[in-house]
């Protein structure tokens, strides 16, 4: 209860009514008003808070979770998985996509974030976040990278029931009209920007180029069974990196000369230890070959019956690690983002690299030789995928990714990844980044279809090539490697 009395004898005409206050016309308007407003004030304000519970408050984002982008690069996963699109063109995909995604991200957090405009090639400026304008910058984020996903490579509508869906969220959250409309016309014209480059990489140019010749010549690489498949993107070579100076700027060691004729020698020993190793697999090794098969289309063959499986590539495999590794460290969206995008960098041109050696040295794979040579009903344990075996594809993207995420999340992240569930093959636990890059790297041998050497080199300039990559692009500002808190974007409140 409140008490007055002697505080009102400044005023010695003032009369109290019944000790609750002044009495009207003793006291000066104003004193009386301020007297009335004060015992009134926690009335207006328990009706104004009770009304503002009834309303609900415009944020700054309606996405806030992070899982939100994972889900929205997975499906884009699915999309590439049922579109056979092969492993090199797919990491086009996610690379594109993900950059779009990011330049949301790094306008409208310009303290945390730094574009890749003026940092990769050809990409000189984005456009402007208008900050006078309510936007919801992660929304905008995950339209951008389902508008370039799809139109990067696959027919126009490929993804539109999953806009349409997070659209509709937004809506039902209460996203209000502005808000909506400033965001899709945000994505929109990051997506178009990052579009228009697109098309500058020599991908439409290599769509005409000529096919790969087969020649039987003792070593070099020809179709293998049981697809018999022509090589796949010879001229990949050809396509622009994204940070690389060029595709030979890392150039592998050379291959061991093929030589079948020499039993003491490297190559025919390396043979050898394939066939002998493959034969006698252990459960543990079977494992570690199928959960990094990562074989987007293999053909199965039973008499006359013939049958398709598909799982996604590697570099669908790394996009899932990534979604595993920001819900583990409990990153924020931007970071998240962020994390997407170099890894996808990193695999872009690691592919350009392994593809410029691939079709350079023309490696047969053991399973031509061994067949040839040393037994001709041999078969690998996994299916050999159709294009040379010097150097790896899979180690080399898998090392690079390494480092992207090493360099995001750190060294000795351990984790266990799930991604092969859906495909009835059971998780593997890792202790590093590196770790799982190294486990491939055996997978490969394991399943037959690389030499150990091979294997080996591939992990050394994947790593060289993730290293340059991380160490040259700019895109968290501060430590990268610890989650920073999680900031508030520059738009209009």
């Amino acid at each position: 209860m409140l008490h007055y009395g002697a505080g009102w004898r400044i005023f010695p005409h003032v009369q109290l009514c019944r000790g609750k206050g002044p009495c009207p016309g003793t006291v000066p308007s104003f004193i009386y008003s301020y007297f009335i407003m004060k015992k009134l004030l926690p009335v207006i304000v328990v009706l104004a808070l009770a009304y503002s519970c009834t309303q609900k408050p415009v944020q700054k984002t309606y996405f806030a979770d992070p899982f939100s982008y994972c889900k929205t690069v997975k499906e884009l996963n699915e999309v590439v998985k049922f579109n056979n699109f092969s492993p090199i063109v797919a990491s086009r995909n996610y690379t594109y996509a993900n950059i779009a995604a990011y330049e949301c991200i790094a306008a409208a957090y310009p303290s945390r974030y730094q574009s890749l405009a003026g940092q990769i090639k050809g990409l000189t400026s984005v456009p402007a976040l208008d900050t006078t304008k309510p936007v919801d910058v992660e929304f905008s984020a995950l339209l951008a990278f389902c508008k370039v996903g799809e139109a990067v490579t696959f027919p126009e509508g490929s993804m539109k029931d999953y806009v349409d869906s997070l659209k509709n969220l937004a809506q039902k959250a209460g996203m209000p009209d502005d808000m909506f409309d400033n965001s899709v016309a945000f994505s929109d014209t990051i997506a178009k920007a990052i579009l228009s480059w697109s098309k500058k990489d020599n991908y439409l140019q290599t769509r005409s180029a000529p096919k790969y010749t087969v020649i039987d010549t003792p070593g070099r690489w020809v179709p293998t069974p049981p697809m018999y498949s022509s090589a796949i993107e010879p001229h990949w070579n050809e396509i622009r990196t994204i940070v690389l100076d060029s595709a030979s700027q890392y150039k592998p060691t050379r291959p061991i000369p093929y030589n079948m004729t020499d039993k003491n020698g490297p190559y025919y020993k390396q043979v050898m230890l394939s066939k002998n190793v493959i034969d006698s697999l252990t459960d543990e090794q079977k494992h570690i070959a199928m959960f990094w098969n990562d074989l987007p289309n293999e053909l199965h063959v039973s008499g006359h019956v013939q049958f398709i499986t598909k799982k996604f590539s590697p570099p669908g495999h790394w996009m899932n690690i990534v979604g595993i590794a920001s819900v583990k460290s409990k990153a924020d969206f931007a970071k998240t983002v962020a994390a997407y995008t170099l890894t996808s960098i990193c695999m872009f041109d690691a592919f350009i690299h392994c593809w410029d050696e691939k079709f350079r040295s023309n490696m047969v794979r053991p399973e031509t030789v061994i067949n040839k040579y040393i037994d001709p009903e041999w078969r690998p344990y996994l299916q050999t995928p159709p294009f040379p075996e010097y150097t790896c594809g899979h180690s080399t993207v898998s090392a690079a990714a390494a480092e992207a995420l090493t360099k995001t999340y750190g060294d000795h992240f351990s984790y266990t990844d799930t991604s092969e569930l859906e495909f009835g093959i059971p998780n593997r636990s890792f202790t590093s980044f590196r770790q799982a890059s190294d486990e491939n790297n055996l997978a490969r041998f394991y399943g037959g279809i690389h030499f150990h050497p091979t294997c080996l080199v591939s992990t050394e300039y994947g790593k060289k090539v993730g290293d340059y990559i991380v160490d040259k692009l700019k895109l968290e500002k501060g430590s990268s490697t610890k989650s920073p808190a999680s900031g508030s974007p520059v738009v209009a409140k």
